[in-house]
This record gives C-alpha cells, structure tokens and sequence, in this order.
C-alpha cells in the first residue's frame, strides 16, 4: 500500500463527512418547519456511506452512496389556530429529532477532526522520513 494512500483515504472520509454534516445542518434548518418548498412538512435526510476502493492495494475509503429522506411520521402537535391544522387542531411538524441530529452533529465533527489528524500526522512522519536524508 502506498504511504499516499492514506491521505485518499482519510481525504474521503473527510468529504464524506462533511455531506453528513450538511444534512444534519438541513435537518436541524427545518426542524421546526411547517411546510416545505413542496407544501409538505420537511422530512428529515439521512446520509448513507459505502465503502470505496482507493488505489492499487485493498485499501478502501468512503463515500456519499445516497441521501435519503427519514420515513418516520412526522410529529404531530396540538395547535388549533395554525392555519396548517388539520379538523382535530393538529399540525404534522417534520420528523426531525432535534436531540438525535445533535448527537449526530458531534459524532461527523469529530470523524471529520480524526481523519484531519491522520492526514496531519502522515504529513508530520513524511517531512521527518525526507529530513533523515539531509
């Protein structure tokens, strides 16, 4: 395996969570969203990852396979004076479960902060290997 492998690997680990992050940022945007652009309460997004060769050994990475709406209900909440209301006074919110986009949040900002590491300290053992010769 190529020491440059690494940097690819963690490269698209890194891309892909940012796409994880800008679906939780979406998600958390709308939360509280009656309607969307659609007219229909916003649903959640969820970012499925899958495994990707990177280069010539058996080194895989990651990337974005898909984006894809939650298909839980959306929140149902009692509020007769809103004109999205429906005959029984309730008005279907999105399905975003503010606490679990959070934890989300934090887990793809320290996955994306790990693999900057890794590429950090690849460069770091890289630039001391190309000082050994000098």
């Amino acid at each position: 395996m190529s020491v440059f492998n690494v940097f690819h690997i963690a490269g698209s680990a890194m891309t892909a969570q940012s796409a994880r992050l800008n679906a939780v940022a979406s998600n958390m945007a709308n939360a509280e969203s009656v309607a969307g652009a659609d007219g229909r309460p916003y649903r959640a997004k969820q970012v499925v990852f899958e495994a990707t060769p990177m280069g010539h050994a058996a080194a895989q990475g990651v990337r974005v396979r898909e984006v894809v709406e939650d298909a839980s209900p959306g929140r149902m909440v009692y509020d007769p004076r809103n004109p999205a209301a429906n005959a029984e006074g309730y008005v279907t919110m999105p399905n975003v479960n503010v606490v679990e986009e959070m934890t989300n949040m934090i887990s793809a900002s320290r996955s994306y902060q790990t693999n900057a590491d890794v590429m950090n300290t690849a460069k770091t053992l890289l630039l001391r290997t190309l000082q050994m010769n000098q």
